[in-house]
């Protein structure tokens, strides 16, 4: 970690987490995809969920992150102690909040799908999807804090199999149970718990065979110095799944507004889409993440630095090729995923939208993850609610007013162009302390 020149070390860290990443992408694209050959309304219902689900995510990596980033400081900095505390309680932290989730959500479901701009069309498949993904919270919040802790003690190959077991199995049950079984949404949402549910069981094996730590209840501490490091290294996990949670939210009800089912299958099939592509820079990054936490903690401030530059460089690269090549094809990646006219011409026109401006989510991603990893944690949450918070809510709804479907649309982009100027600023001198250092 301190001695392996840092492109090396970062590439040999990253390959398997952004195979992890395109994995998880893929899979969450493929309730999508098969679900899209049902009808427009069973896309529409598949991606009202999908702000459920970021919400889990949200708590998943805010114990996660939180937890993994200062236990890679400590190990960083030779204390395995606290280290094994800090595994042991955040793991513990994450399966209370997901069997609160669990409960809370399924309970109330109908008024949750309603809210979230379900019509009687899709409320049942709505329901139906939602309180199956919901039964899983505990599990699917657990596996995201095991990925992290293992992915920042350089275990980056056991994490990586751990998504891999269970996204392969959820792309194998979507068609059986969507198609050849009919049993539509429930189907889908089966699959992709049933995959959540063996990557937790794979990666809890790993966690026992790869990492530096032990999960021990004896080891669970639940005090305020480990909620507190738990906050300033996961707040901006949650403020940036949290707000994409409330940003999807929002963007459904403006699309249902302005465009009906056809409009919110559109929106959903570009979310996913450029989620898929965003995939590789969040590993890419993620590769970072443990060479900037560890070497940070060893006060090897330059090879912090000289990561977070490589990994731009890299991330804006990649994002160049790929976004040219998605504007080029929107009207065909749009309709892979539904084959409806309406939803092709929201989808394709909304997908070259925020191609235009996807590029720079290498420099807002790395800044974020940086900023989060080196402890600043107002700075980082700051940074993660920009995007699609600070920025996103207020334009999704003031530009409809105006455009009505249209600036339903571009309100993406232009708050990633706000994003990248923020995190400019936010950067800029943390940037030039590092190099004082």
């Amino acid at each position: 970690m301190t001695e392996t020149p840092v492109p090396k070390l970062i590439r040999s860290l990253a390959v398997p987490t952004v195979v992890s990443m395109l994995v998880t992408g893929i899979y969450n694209s493929a309730d999508t995809f098969f679900v899209g050959k049902i009808s427009t309304g069973a896309t529409a219902a598949v991606g009202l969920v999908f702000s459920v689900m970021a919400i889990m995510q949200a708590f998943g990596f805010f114990c996660g992150q939180g937890s993994a980033i200062y236990l890679s400081r400590m190990l960083g900095a030779g204390k395995r102690k606290e280290a094994g505390e800090m595994a042991s309680t955040g793991f513990a932290l994450s399966l209370i909040i997901g069997v609160v989730i669990a409960v809370l959500g399924i309970a109330f479901s109908p008024q949750i799908a309603s809210l979230l701009g379900a019509d009687e069309s899709m409320l049942d498949d709505t329901v139906g999807y939602m309180q199956i993904i919901l039964a899983g919270a505990p599990f699917t919040m657990s596996q995201f804090v095991l990925n992290n802790q293992l992915r920042f003690q350089g275990s980056a190959v056991y994490a990586m199999f751990g998504l891999l077991a269970g996204a392969l199995l959820n792309i194998a049950l979507d068609p059986l149970l969507i198609l050849t079984f009919g049993m539509g949404t429930r189907g889908a949402a089966i699959a992709t718990v049933a995959g959540q549910l063996v990557s937790f069981l794979v990666l809890l094996k790993g966690f026992s065979a790869g990492s530096a730590v032990r999960l021990r209840l004896s080891d669970v501490r639940f005090t305020r110095h480990y909620f507190a490091e738990i906050i300033n290294g996961g707040s901006a996990s949650l403020a940036r799944q949290g707000l994409a949670s409330l940003s999807t939210i929002i963007l459904n009800m403006e699309a249902a507004a302005y465009g009906g089912s056809s409009a919110i299958a559109g929106m959903s099939i570009t979310t996913r889409v450029t989620m898929l592509i965003v995939c590789a820079v969040i590993g890419f990054g993620q590769g970072y993440q443990p060479v900037c936490s560890f070497n940070y903690g060893a006060g090897l401030n330059k090879r912090v630095l000289e990561g977070y530059f490589y990994c731009i460089k890299v991330g804006a690269a990649f994002l160049v090729a790929v976004s040219a090549a998605a504007f080029v094809f929107a009207p065909a990646v749009t309709g892979w995923f539904r084959n409806d006219p309406a939803v092709i011409e929201v989808g394709a026109f909304a997908l070259r939208c925020q191609c235009v401006a996807l590029p720079l989510m290498a420099f807002i991603t790395l800044t974020n993850m940086m900023l989060q990893s080196t402890g600043r944690g107002v700075k980082a949450s700051v940074a993660s609610s920009a995007r699609n918070g600070i920025f996103f809510v207020p334009l999704i709804l003031i530009l409809p007013l105006f455009w009505q479907l249209t600036g339903v649309m571009i309100a993406q982009p232009i708050a990633d162009v706000c994003s990248a100027v923020l995190s400019f600023f936010l950067v800029r001198p943390e940037v030039r302390e590092l190099d004082r250092g």
